[in-house]
């Protein structure tokens, strides 16, 4: 149990240093203080501190993805439901990108690819076991496999344009556009049989 609670407090200081400082200017060393243990207790429980963000944003995405998923939504049509879920979806993934890990992130770090992508695989696999545990959903395997193939493409389509758009308007507009033009098109083919 002590390991739990020394994980928790890594993760605080970390979280706070990281929003008070920003990722690249917080260094291991102000972790450990801010923690109040050694620097070296930190590479106890963690391999990095890009693994600490990391498991920050995992403690955040899987409370957001349970939130997503038990708030009662008043559609009882199967389409609607599945369009609202991945909207809400497509806005965790556009605030994880932009908000939580930031830009100075994205732009200074030499593996940031690498992490987002694995980011987002372990956000697909979260949020595909979760709309199957769904009692509205299907649970046959093609109807799954055509679930995995809409989140990963409505993911994909999200974080295409939280990567190219200049200002909050040119965002507002890419997903009024995304859940108008392109949205409706994946629902039907993820759940036409």
């Amino acid at each position: 149990m002590e390991a739990d609670k020394i994980k928790e407090s890594i993760k605080r200081a970390a979280q706070e240093l990281f929003r008070k400082f920003g990722y690249h200017k917080t260094s291991v060393n102000e972790i450990a203080k801010k923690a109040k243990i050694a620097k070296a207790t930190i590479y106890k429980y963690f391999d990095s501190k890009e693994d600490v963000l990391h498991a920050l944003l995992m403690d955040y995405i899987r409370v957001s993805v349970d939130e997503l998923i038990h708030v009662n939504t008043p559609e009882t049509d199967e389409e609607a439901q599945l369009n609202n879920l991945i909207m809400k979806t497509c806005r965790l993934s556009y605030t994880i990108c932009n908000e939580f890990i930031g830009w100075d992130f994205i732009r200074e770090s030499t593996n940031s690819q690498e992490f987002l992508k694995n980011l987002s695989n372990e956000l697909e696999e979260l949020l595909v076991h979760a709309f199957s545990q769904l009692n509205t959903m299907r649970k046959h395997e093609s109807y799954l496999q055509r679930l995995r193939f809409l989140v990963k493409c409505s993911k994909s389509i999200v974080f295409s344009f939280a990567f190219t758009s200049v200002s909050d308007s040119d965002i507002r507009k890419n997903f009024v556009s995304f859940q108008k033009e392109i949205l409706p098109y994946l629902v039907k083919a993820a759940i036409t049989i």
